[in-house]
C-alpha cells in the first residue's frame, strides 16, 4: 500500500486553488446547500403536475415517525375499494391493526429462525445478519399479503393510531434487545441439552411476553367491530357486527393472492424472465414466501400503464434517497448538476447501483397516474405518498420519466395482465439470494 506524501498534498492543494470553478463553488457552498448550488432552473418546466391518464384517490395519509410506508402503501390501495362502495370523500384502514400483527408475526419469524440455526456460532454470516437485522417496521408486498390474509382489515377508527405506532424507534429498539436476550436464551438452553420440545416451550413464552408488550404499545386489536360512515352527500351509514376477515373479505373484496411483485434488477447475476425469493426474509411463518419476477423496465412499465388504464392504482417500491426536492414534492435525476458543479462524474448505472451497494429499494409509495407523451410513451407519473398533505401537490408527488427508469425497482400488478410466457415463469422454482442481498431490502 501507498501512503500519502507531503509532496502530493501540495500538488492537490496547487490544483485545487488554480482552478477557478472549483474556488467559485467552494465560496458559494460556505452558506449554501449542495443542492441548492447545482439546482438545474431548466428541469422545473418538466415537473408538471398534469397526467393524461389518472386514478382519483383518497388524501394522502401520514406515516408519522415509523417505517410502515409499505403498509400505508397497501392499506391505501384497499381504501380505494371501500371509498368507491361506499361514496366515501375520506377514509383510512387502521395501519396501527396491521402493524400490531406484522410486528407480532415477526417476533415469531425471529424467534423460529434463531431456535433452526441454534448450532450456529454469533459470527456465522446469517446469524449475524439475523441478529443484527433484528425486526424492523419495513416489509415487501408479500409480506403484506400474508400478514392481511391472516388476520384482515379494519377501519382506523377500530384501532386508532397510538403515539408509540407512528413513533416507532424506542419501541424497536426495545423488542429488538429483548430479542437479543431470546437468542442468547435459546442458545444456551440448546447447548444445555433442551430437546426441540423444550426450546417451542420457551417461544411460547417469550410470544405471551411480547404479545403484551405490543398491546401496551399499540393498543388491544379489536375482534369486531362496527363500520360507521357518512358519504359525500352527507348520507350516514353503520354496518354492524364485522370482523376484521369478514371486512376484507365482504366489504372489500380483493384477492391479494390474483397479484404478483416484479422487480427490475438489471444485473449480469440476476437473469430476466427468472423468479427470486430471498432466504430468511418473510413475517408470517407458514406464509407466502418472498418471490419476485425479474423483468427489463420497459415491460415493467408497460404492465403498470395497463392496469391504470383499468383503473386501478399500483403500489411500487423505489429508491427515494435520490434527486428528491420534497416540498415541491418531485424526483427528477435532471434537477441537480453535480458534474459540472464538482468537475467530476456522480452517474452510476442501475446495474452498478445494486451491485456495488450504492442503491437499493427502500421506499413504497402508490403510482395514481401517469402522463404518455404524443408517442403514447411515459414521460411522468403521479405518484400517492405517505408523509402526509404539506409538501408537492397535497402529499402528491411527481416522478420523471428518467428517474422512474434509474431508481424505480418494484412494482405489483394483477397477474392477469402478464404474458403466457410470463406466467409460465411465475410457476418455475424461484432462485434463492442471501438476505443480504440489495433484493432482500425492506420498504420503510
Amino acid at each position: 500500500m501507498h501512503t500519502i506524501e507531503q509532496a502530493n498534498l501540495a500538488v492537490y492543494e496547487e490544483n485545487f486553488r488554480a482552478n477557478p470553478v472549483l474556488k467559485a463553488v467552494s465560496h458559494a457552498l460556505t452558506d449554501n446547500a449542495v443542492d441548492t448550488i447545482c439546482s438545474v432552473s431548466e428541469a422545473r418546466n418538466a415537473e408538471r403536475f398534469h397526467f393524461s391518464i389518472e386514478a382519483k384517490t383518497l388524501p394522502a395519509a401520514n406515516q408519522m415517525s415509523s417505517g410502515r410506508c409499505w403498509l400505508f402503501a397497501g392499506l391505501n390501495v384497499l381504501r380505494e375499494k371501500i371509498a368507491e362502495k361506499y361514496n366515501l370523500e375520506s377514509f383510512e384502514l387502521s395501519q396501527n391493526y396491521t402493524a400490531f400483527w406484522d410486528k407480532f408475526e415477526k417476533i415469531n419469524y425471529f424467534l423460529e429462525t434463531v431456535i433452526a440455526l441454534k448450532d450456529r456460532p454469533t459470527d456465522d454470516r446469517v446469524m449475524t445478519w439475523l441478529l443484527q437485522t433484528g425486526i424492523q417496521d419495513g416489509g415487501q408486498w408479500d409480506m403484506l399479503v400474508n400478514v392481511i390474509e391472516k388476520y384482515g382489515v379494519v377501519p382506523q377508527d377500530a384501532m386508532k393510531e397510538t403515539y408509540q405506532s407512528s413513533h416507532t424507534f424506542r419501541m424497536n429498539s426495545l423488542i429488538n434487545r429483548r430479542l437479543s436476550i431470546y437468542a442468547s436464551e435459546i442458545q444456551r438452553a440448546y447447548r444445555a441439552g433442551e430437546s426441540d420440545e423444550q426450546l417451542a416451550e420457551r417461544k411460547e413464552s417469550m410470544l405471551n411476553e411480547m404479545y403484551g408488550f405490543l398491546c401496551t404499545n399499540f393498543g388491544v386489536p379489536p375482534k369486531s367491530f362496527d363500520f360507521e360512515y357518512t358519504d359525500k352527500d352527507g348520507n350516514y351509514g353503520i354496518v354492524r357486527d364485522l370482523t376484521p376477515l369478514g371486512f376484507l373479505k365482504d366489504e372489500i373484496g380483493v384477492d391479494l393472492t390474483e397479484y404478483v411483485s416484479l422487480i427490475n434488477a438489471p444485473t449480469f447475476n440476476k437473469p430476466f424472465g427468472r423468479t427470486y425469493t430471498v432466504d430468511y426474509l418473510g413475517n408470517v411463518c407458514g406464509g407466502y414466501p418472498v418471490c419476485y419476477l425479474n423483468l427489463p423496465m420497459e415491460r415493467v412499465k408497460e404492465l403498470i400503464i395497463e392496469q391504470l388504464k383499468a383503473g386501478e392504482i399500483v403500489w411500487f417500491g423505489s429508491d427515494v434517497g435520490y434527486d428528491g426536492q420534497r416540498k415541491a414534492g418531485v424526483w427528477d435525476d435532471q434537477a441537480f448538476d453535480y458534474q459540472n458543479a464538482f468537475g467530476m462524474n456522480f452517474d452510476l448505472s442501475k446495474e452498478d447501483g445494486l451491485l456495488y451497494w450504492r442503491s437499493a429499494m427502500n421506499h413504497a409509495m402508490v403510482i395514481t397516474g401517469v402522463n404518455l407523451d404524443e408517442n403514447g410513451q411515459p414521460n411522468r407519473w403521479k405518484i400517492e405518498n405517505s408523509w402526509g398533505d404539506e409538501n408537492g401537490k397535497k402529499g402528491y408527488y411527481l416522478m420523471t420519466s428518467s428517474w422512474f427508469d434509474r431508481f424505480v425497482y418494484q412494482a405489483v400488478i394483477r397477474k392477469e395482465y402478464l404474458s403466457d410466457e410470463e406466467k409460465a415463469a411465475l410457476e418455475s422454482d424461484p432462485i434463492h439470494l442471501d438476505p443480504w442481498d440489495p433484493m432482500g431490502t425492506l420498504a420503510d
